[in-house]
């Protein structure tokens, strides 16, 4: 079967359609927060913090804050963006409609990165208001906004197709994404920690994907930048590879 352009330009309109209608909740509502982040750790408390390699407090956090917002977005969108049909009984005209499991993965996962990338957008320029952010590498930044966007709502994709009811699809990015980000470097540098606390944190995925962006941002990071970047594709790998295997089967889907 060809590939089904229309059938996909449907879904993702429709999803950012939806995004749209919601913009209060879905725009707003992550742009308030992570300024609230800025005013009580940039601006207060950073005074009392000295510089981090260099580098102002308000200004190290930028990375960190902005990999919060790229991962708990890109889950909450797409995982609700699957759950929904599924909830209210559309997903069936999705199944029966002339288009391959492929695209509806591509429909969902690209609505879902292209509106995290949005939010990530905003957030950027809102920090420019409250602190000095510089870019070293920007094609490196875009890269890897990209790669954790696109990887980050199939793994949405994924949790929204295995979730049975709302409870479970919030269980992941409020008791287990949000801490791994706050606890993996993203207000603090790993070297402020006492030697325990380290090696607890190298077991944080995570902290490698903050410490990837902070050094596109500011050329500084506690590891190799190939470590995150290998990271980020090992864990797309394996997402993919799930995502396959449950749509092949129809798990919590077509029954």
């Amino acid at each position: 079967m060809k590939f089904n352009f229309y059938a996909l330009r449907a879904i993702y309109l429709h999803e950012m359609d939806r995004f749209r209608r919601t913009l209060l909740q879905s725009l707003f509502s992550p742009v308030l927060s992570t300024s609230l982040y800025f005013i009580v750790f940039g601006s207060v408390i950073g005074d009392f913090v000295q510089k981090i390699d260099g580098i102002s407090y308000g200004s190290y956090i930028v990375p960190g804050l902005l990999m919060l917002t790229l991962l708990t977005q890109s889950i909450s969108n797409t995982s609700f963006g699957i759950f929904f049909p599924k909830f209210n009984g559309t997903i069936y005209e999705i199944l029966a409609a002339p288009i391959s499991t492929f695209e509806i993965v591509l429909a969902f996962v690209g609505a879902g990165a292209t509106k995290t990338l949005l939010v990530g957008a905003v957030i950027f320029v809102t920090s420019l208001f409250f602190t000095e952010v510089r870019v070293e590498y920007p094609i490196l930044m875009i890269f890897l906004l990209l790669l954790v966007s696109f990887t980050f709502a199939l793994f949405g994709f994924l949790i929204g197709v295995l979730s049975s009811n709302f409870e479970q699809m919030s269980i992941i990015p409020t008791l287990v994404i949000t801490p791994m980000v706050f606890l993996g470097g993203s207000l603090y540098s790993l070297d402020m920690l006492p030697p325990f606390w380290q090696t607890v944190t190298y077991f944080n995925p995570v902290v490698y994907l903050i410490n990837g962006l902070r050094f596109a941002f500011y050329g500084v990071s506690d590891f190799n930048i190939w470590i995150s970047i290998t990271t980020m594709i090992l864990f797309l790998i394996i997402c993919v590879t799930l995502v396959t295997m449950i749509l092949k089967k129809g798990y919590n889907i077509k029954n």
